[in-house]
């Protein structure tokens, strides 16, 4: 039985399967790449929910094992040399998971970084302009007489759609054929962006048919449909 018992953040999380991957998470776009891998891997693991109600996020125990207090997070018992592993941002996150796994990464190199590169995307592009615009259209930000943030965010949002669509010209996932990492790390944020962002209409969803056909098939896989309610809300 592994012993997590060095890890501060199981005094608040106790681990009832020690012997598990551990995830610190909540059902965000962010969190639910952790645990759609999760599902899609067959990988055991335990997850818990992070409330932000609460301000989870910003215990003492949970900053503990992500200083920057964002999930998910996660400990796996049996890292690298058996020796277990804390592991933070979700991008590394679902490298790390695909590597043990070796499942949806390219075994060969060309491949392989081609995925990365689509992680990259997702990270340094879809997810902030998304995020942001999520804000000034739905939350406090829709209150501001200023509509030249929004409008900011709006346009590269629909530029990035733009790239998104012309790279799935003709292709089920992609990499193609192949089901990867860079297709789950989107799939939560184009899914909120349309649906809890309130954003279809704005963004002209429906101009992009190859990003809307990608999504049905995304949404429509198994592991996705139980990755998307981890961890539970109770």
């Amino acid at each position: 039985m592994a012993d997590l018992s060095g890890f501060p953040i199981t005094r608040r999380w106790p681990a009832q399967h020690p012997d598990r991957i551990q995830l610190y998470s909540l059902n965000t776009p962010n969190g639910v790449k952790a645990s759609i891998m999760l599902e899609e891997a067959g990988l055991p693991y335990e997850a818990h929910l992070v409330d932000f109600a609460k301000d989870d996020q910003k215990s003492p125990e949970f900053v503990s094992l992500n200083p920057n207090g964002k999930i998910p997070a996660m400990i796996d018992p049996d890292g690298p040399e058996g020796a277990p592993i804390a592991l933070f941002e979700s991008g590394a996150i679902l490298l790390y998971l695909a590597e043990k796994s070796g499942k949806f990464i390219p075994d060969d190199a060309a491949g392989r970084w081609h995925a990365i590169q689509w992680v990259m995307f997702q990270m340094g592009g879809v997810g902030p302009m998304f995020g942001q615009l999520g804000f000034f259209n739905k939350f406090a930000g829709k209150d501001y007489e200023d509509k030249r943030p929004r409008d900011r965010y709006l346009a590269e949002s629909k530029r990035l759609l733009g790239v998104m669509d012309a790279a799935l010209a003709g292709k089920t996932w992609f990499l193609g054929d192949d089901y990867t990492i860079a297709d789950i790390s989107m799939l939560g944020w184009v899914r909120n962006l349309i649906g809890f962002y309130e954003a279809r209409d704005l963004v002209g969803f429906d101009g992009y048919p190859n990003v809307a056909a990608w999504l049905d098939r995304g949404l429509a896989r198994p592991a996705v449909q139980r990755g998307l309610e981890i961890p539970s809300r109770g």
